[in-house]
Parts: structure tokens; sequence; C-alpha cells
């Protein structure tokens, strides 16, 4: 990572925010439901970012990401219960085969722009799930019984880590790469840069952090079933990302969170919690059509406010 207050900053939060959290876990502060909800914040947080990765940064409209979700789910639910093997490799293995799902879908479709992409992942997404209704072996449309092995310190470790990779890539010279293409992609390649390479890359990094998500998402509830892998969980991803602001990580980070908290909080109104919700971001987009970040990051304003600071300073 290039600037290293931005990484500083970085690795104090997490820490922070890590050993509070674990300290009032080990305490028994935090009942089972805040814990729960803590860690599936952390789950969206990475299907927000990982998909940022691909439309943030990228450029590419993708609606399939619940695919690559329900990759990941069934094949660390298949490592851990069929194959009894432990949880990080059965983590690694979903994370591996998403991956290679995302290179496989984005080779061709990647070569396509705009809706047409849309369509083609959105396709892929269904295929995914009626394939998984359909097989016998994880339980087809009954779904699939899982060990509950997820925790609060291996979910934030693979939020950690996602975090860290794709903030590093955006910052490299192949992040440069993929922003250039979402900026303008003729000129891009003009310049001489294999658009269709970084557009892959980037799927499939995407793909794969969406499949670690899913291992761990798999984990955290008793019972998988292809139900909870339809289109509309792609929209739920996307939604963090668009309202966020695209090109913006901390608003991806931020939407997750805003909008994981407030469907938890809601399920106690079942009748209303959908309009509710649907309230909300009507109202934000109304207010904020950019996203709440808008294409800035935080350390952006930290970087305002530390040279405010220095003016005032030699001002005195």
């Amino acid at each position: 990572m290039k600037n290293k207050a931005a990484f500083w900053l970085f690795l104090i939060l997490s820490a922070v925010t890590y050993g509070s959290v674990q300290l009032l876990i080990s305490v028994e502060w935090l009942t089972p439901f805040y814990t729960n909800a803590l860690i599936f914040i952390a789950i969206n947080i990475i299907l927000a970012v990982s998909l940022h990765l691909v439309i943030g940064i990228t450029g590419q409209f993708s609606i399939g990401h619940a695919g690559f979700l329900a990759v990941g789910a069934y094949v660390a639910a298949m490592a851990t219960m069929k194959f009894h093997l432990p949880f990080p490799v059965a983590l690694l293995a979903g994370g591996a085969v998403a991956a290679c799902s995302g290179l496989l879908v984005g080779i061709p479709s990647l070569r396509l722009k705009g809706d047409y992409l849309a369509i083609a992942t959105l396709g892929f997404g269904e295929i995914i799930r009626v394939v998984f209704i359909n097989m016998e072996y994880v339980g087809g449309a009954a779904g699939m019984q899982v060990a509950h092995l997820t925790t609060w310190s291996t979910t934030f470790l693979c939020l950690f880590i996602t975090m860290l990779v794709i903030m590093n890539f955006t910052n490299s010279t192949h992040g440069r790469a993929c922003i250039s293409i979402r900026e303008n992609e003729i000129a891009a390649d003009a310049m001489g840069i294999n658009t269709t390479y970084y557009k892959v890359v980037a799927f499939t990094i995407g793909s794969f952090f969406a499949g670690i998500a899913g291992g761990l998402y798999a984990h955290n509830f008793y019972m998988i079933q292809p139900t909870n892998f339809g289109f509309l969980k792609s929209f739920d991803i996307l939604i963090f990302v668009v309202l966020g602001g695209l090109g913006s990580l901390s608003g991806a980070v931020l939407a997750a969170i805003l909008l994981t908290i407030v469907s938890t909080f809601l399920q106690g109104y079942p009748e209303t919690r959908m309009i509710i919700y649907s309230v909300i971001l009507i109202v934000v987009m109304l207010y904020r059509p950019q996203g709440l970040m808008g294409t800035t990051e935080i350390t952006s304003y930290l970087r305002k406010w530390t040279a405010m600071k220095r003016r005032d300073a030699y001002g005195k």
C-alpha cells in the first residue's frame, strides 16, 4: 500500500475493532444474537468489497455475484461435512472453486459490455442455483445441513485479508489499469492496456473473495438452501456498492454496515420490514444520488483535515 498513513490507520482501526468486540464476547456482554449480527455484517462487507472491485474499480456491471457466493458456500460445506476437512481448508477450497468459476465465466462474458454483461452474469447465477436445486448429493431443494464453525475471529481475519488485498490491488499498477478501463476502455486499449486480461483478473479476484464469504455464510447458519442464493441476493450485494458510491471502498463498507443493521433490526417487523428498508434506500438516493461517499475515500477527508491543521499551524 503506497499511502503509509492509510495503511497504519487501517491497521489500528482493525486492531481496535477486533480487540473491542472479542473482549465483549469474552466477558459475555454481547449476546449470541449481536455476535451473529456482527459476523453477518463482516460477511456482507466481504461481499460488498469483492463486488466493488468488479463494478466500482473496473466498471463491469455484474449482477451474478450470488452465484459465486453459492459456489463457495456449497463447496466449503461439502469439504467439511462430506470430506471432513478442516474449516480453513474448506474456506480456501470454496474460494478457489469460486475463482475458477469466475475465470470460466469471465473469459467469454467480459468481452461483453453494459447490459449484455449484466444479463450474462445474471444467467450464470441462475444456472448455479438450478444446478444445486437438482443436485441430490447436497440435499437438492431441501437444502444441506452444515456445522456451525464460523466464529468472530475467523470472520474478521478473512475480512482483514480481503480488505488488505483489494486495497493493495487498487493502489498498484494493476489497479490503476482497472480504473483506466472504468474511465474509458477505448482510451485504455489505445494506450496498450490489455483490457480483457485486467477485467478477467479483477473478476476472478472478486469471485475468490465471494467464495470465501460463501464458506463463512454456510457455516454461520445450520442449513443452506439454493433459494438463499437467488438473483435477489445478487441485487442486495449490488445495492451495497451503489449506495456506498461507485468507486469508493469506504462507501461500500459503510453501506454494507448500515443496510445489514437496518435489515437485522427490522426482522421483528416482517410486515413493514421491506417497506421501511425501501424507503431508506429511496431517501438516501434522492439526497445522495452519488452514494454515501461518492468516489472519495475516508482517507481523503483525513488528508484534507491534516493539511488544514498544518496551514493553521503555519499561519499562527
